[in-house]
């Protein structure tokens, strides 16, 4: 039965299929039960064959989009600058629309304890923008449902509570099945990998689009090394 998988991903490869990492491991921990000859289960053999099959329909363009995302970083074609997304206004955009900018990401939430720190955000941005700062949100209902509302909504809240001037982006995931090919590039194909484990979590990127420096939730705006680390980004600009 291995000796069949492997030759069957063999072919696969041939093709031109790419082999999903889960698979690639099933195999991988396959042939390690029959070199210390323990039986491999039925339904092993069984999940093996399904991650397999999934493998295949690659070649026809159906690949799931939970899977791309889970991939994308891995592939050094793709160039993060022009992964796709869209403004809360429903217009299409991605970084390189930002040009060479020093870009602060942030997850946000409408209904969480950290919500406030929008206002610091806001000045911070208008304070280093003419620099050539930008900060970015990107709404997100992961945690505790604390972002409910519709891009509509959000951006009413954001206007009338904060006063937001800085560029927010339609409500997306940055955690799960589901997460956002952007967030994979930020929490698995980036430096400084991990899972956002809350709103508020901060990337800086640098003129060139690399992440310069990770915050968590906890960092407010004013935080020193923060600020700091947004006016060396920026450099002298007299």
């Amino acid at each position: 039965m291995v000796d069949a998988l492997v030759s069957g991903t063999s072919v696969l490869r041939d093709v031109g299929v790419r082999i999903p990492p889960s698979a690639r491991m099933l195999l991988k921990e396959s042939k390690k039960l029959k070199m210390n000859n323990k039986p491999i289960t039925i339904v092993l053999q069984s999940f093996i064959l399904t991650v397999l099959l999934f493998a295949s329909s690659l070649a026809e363009n159906t690949a799931l989009p939970s899977e791309i995302n889970r991939e994308i970083n891995m592939d050094a074609k793709i160039d993060h600058l022009t992964i796709p997304f869209n403004t809360i206004k429903g217009e299409p955009s991605n970084l390189a629309h930002f040009g060479d900018k020093v870009i602060l990401i942030v997850n946000v939430a409408s209904k969480c304890g950290f919500t406030p720190q929008y206002k610091g955000l806001e000045a911070l941005y208008r304070n280093y923008k003419d620099r050539g700062l930008v900060i970015i949100g990107f709404p997100a209902n992961n945690f505790g449902k604390q972002e409910p509302g519709s891009d509509e909504e959000i951006m009413a809240f954001c206007q009338s509570k904060y006063e937001i001037s800085f560029p927010m982006m339609s409500k997306i995931s940055v955690l799960g099945e589901d997460i956002h090919p952007i967030y994979s590039w930020l929490t698995v194909g980036s430096a400084f990998p991990g899972d956002i484990n809350w709103n508020f979590n901060k990337f800086l990127l640098d003129r060139q689009g690399n992440i310069a420096e990770r915050f968590g939730p906890k960092t407010k705006p004013s935080n020193k090394k923060l600020v700091v680390k947004i006016e060396e980004l920026l450099g002298n600009t007299d």
